[in-house]
């Protein structure tokens, strides 16, 4: 793994020399476009409109536009500005963790300790943790000046960039500022509801169905060709399953909390034997009626890494089974 970027952490007169690499990556499928006609793969050019040639990278530079006018700024004229050569993160506050609003969190790195001695580095993270608080810094990073946090985890520092308070929209709905009367049994129903989802957090209970499916997709894609029939693959989805338990009713707030108590009491002790990524992670699926029954059900049967393709296995079984079945009763007949 490569460093996308080094330099020093300076909090006073320490400085912390480090490596900075990227903490995330994606797991998604990654695609690229073709023509449907012959599968020819499309390609986007950087075509100039006024002379209309193809340009290289080496002759693009970048440009801003205010009403009729437009200034080009060129790399050299970039890189001359004084924070394009900071090389410093700079510790500015320690604040208490929970002042971190989320909602201003943005990318995520890693520290690594870089010298001979990472005595500074494992100085500073002890310090993070024995005060409980965070580090606030700025930095640069690709041409830009960022404001970050600085923090411990584990045994290794993380960096992770925060957005300028003015990046944060404002927003406001009149719905949001309504106040419809909530009793105390709905608020007490709602707790209870509450209660009966709570748990310790792993995040390794959870996974992406959409992109283990679409993997799946692809492997029967790749072993069967072209024609793959999406119903044997996945099983049959019914969205309609939660307006066949109302009813087809417009059901109250009370009688949903209720249902919710009701259904998850009914199958609290199963899910918390088996299939934990079910039972908790399913927050949506229990309350609004889960579009994938029939793939639920599948992969608890089944049992398999791929729980979508087990359906085909188990249909097979039912029709094994059930033949076996039929083949007994007809020699009952015949003794009969």
């Amino acid at each position: 793994m490569r460093a996308i970027w080094s330099g020093e952490i300076t909090f006073g007169l320490v400085n912390v020399p480090v490596k900075l690499y990227s903490a995330t990556r994606s797991h998604d499928v990654s695609f690229h476009q073709v023509h449907d006609e012959d599968d020819g793969r499309i390609r986007y050019e950087r075509r100039c409109e006024v002379c209309g040639r193809v340009i290289d990278y080496d002759h693009i530079e970048k440009a801003y536009a205010e009403g009729d006018k437009t200034v080009v700024l060129t790399d050299e004229e970039l890189d001359a500005l004084p924070a394009e050569e900071d090389d410093e993160i700079d510790v500015v506050q320690f604040i208490p963790r929970e002042q971190v609003d989320p909602l201003l969190l943005g990318t995520a790195y890693v520290l690594e300790p870089v010298g001979r001695s990472p005595k500074s580095y494992l100085l500073l993270r002890r310090t993070l943790e024995h005060s409980e608080r965070t580090a606030i810094v700025t930095f640069t990073l690709r041409t830009k000046t960022r404001l970050g946090v600085l923090r411990s985890r584990g045994r290794l520092l993380t960096l992770q960039t925060m957005r300028w308070p003015e990046d944060v929209q404002d927003m406001d709905f009149p719905a949001a500022r309504k106040r419809p009367k909530i009793s105390e049994k709905e608020l007490d129903m709602a707790g209870a509801l509450v209660d009966q989802f709570s748990g310790d957090f792993d995040p390794e209970k959870y996974s992406d169905e959409y992109q283990e499916q679409l993997h799946e997709l692809i492997e029967d894609k790749l072993e069967q060709g072209e024609s793959v029939d999406t119903d044997e693959t996945f099983g049959r989805e019914r969205e309609e399953h939660a307006e066949k338990e109302q009813g087809g009713k417009v059901i109250s707030l009370m009688d949903a909390l209720e249902r919710s108590l009701q259904k998850r009491g009914s199958t609290g002790s199963e899910g918390s034997s088996s299939g934990a990524k079910k039972s908790t992670g399913g927050t949506k699926k229990s309350t609004g009626g889960s579009k994938k029954p029939a793939g639920a059900s599948k992969k608890s049967a089944a049992g398999s890494k791929k729980p979508a393709g087990g359906s085909k296995k188990s249909a097979g079984t039912s029709k094994t089974s059930s033949s076996k079945s039929a083949s007994a009763s007809g020699k009952k007949r015949k003794s009969s």
